[in-house]
């Protein structure tokens, strides 16, 4: 090795490393030698900060009515979710990518209609979409109206922290993790010429921001595109092939399911990994 070389090497190394420390101390995130931006998302997702919103309920006392809905979801109760569950407002739905994230939610500054004890609070998944109610003003029926931030919650989670009697109470709400009981799910429907992949039980921020996918033979991996939800589309053929799927959340984290589906897998059949965020 010349030294002329181990001079250029080392003076390479030296003009990164300064440009990284320019770019922090100028709140500049630093960028890969790609040029994307660099992301420092080791270990898990924690709870965000608490903020002000409101909620109401919808449905039944059993839950019923809200096990479907905007995120694709067949049927929350079968699929992990129960009936805690919350329809979110446009301002947090982002055209589904809300879909899976957990909230928690505690009922403040109303003492005729809070129930819960102080301190005690509610954990939720956002499975659906308070649409917007253009009729009725944002602070007198058009709850979920864009900018406001509103949570209509499944009757059961609703009756869990406020009187029935209240109808709306004012909340203050954060993201949290998701619990989530074994691995990530994976049902695909449609036909091999457009595959629909339903992604469900995911842990850790819960939301899904990107979905690839590849086969263990000819199909390489792949990126799909959401269609609604959390329901993420394909035209590759996946047929006849063991399915591996990488899912990277809305914290930029990825979990990677290898071979979670079998070479006979099955259109309607949920297979679930091992593994979750």
């Amino acid at each position: 090795m010349s030294g002329s070389w181990t001079a250029s090497l080392v003076l390479s190394l030296v003009v990164a490393v300064a440009d990284v420390a320019a770019a922090a101390a100028g709140g500049a995130k630093p960028l890969t030698p790609g040029g994307r931006e660099v992301h420092h998302n080791h270990g898990k997702f924690t709870a965000g900060p608490w903020k002000p919103a409101h909620a109401t309920f919808y449905g039944g006392r059993d839950g019923s009515g809200t096990t479907a809905g905007a995120c694709g979801y067949k049927d929350t109760a079968a699929e992990g979710y129960g009936v805690q569950t919350v329809a979110v407002s446009a301002a947090l739905f982002g055209d589904g990518a809300a879909c899976g994230g957990c909230y928690e939610l505690r009922c403040v500054d109303s003492p005729g209609g809070c129930k819960q004890k102080a301190g005690e609070a509610l954990v939720v998944t956002a499975t659906n979409l308070c649409p917007p109610n253009y009729d009725q003003s944002g602070e007198s029926g058009g709850w979920c109206n864009p900018p406001r931030e509103h949570f209509d919650l499944s009757m059961p989670a609703y009756l869990q922290i406020a009187e029935e009697k209240a109808g709306i109470v004012p909340v203050s709400y954060r993201r949290v993790p998701c619990a989530r009981q074994g691995g990530i799910r994976y049902a695909i429907t449609g036909n091999k010429y457009f595959n629909m992949v339903m992604v469900t039980n995911v842990g850790g921020s819960g939301d899904v921001a990107a979905v690839t996918v590849k086969g263990d033979k000819r199909v390489k991996w792949t990126p799909l595109k959401r269609n609604w939800g959390q329901v993420w589309q394909t035209g590759e053929d996946l047929t006849g092939e063991s399915l591996t799927f990488r899912v990277m959340t809305g914290d930029h984290r990825k979990a990677t399911s290898w071979h979670v589906l079998p070479k006979d897998w099955q259109f309607g059949v949920t297979y679930q990994a091992s593994k979750n965020f």
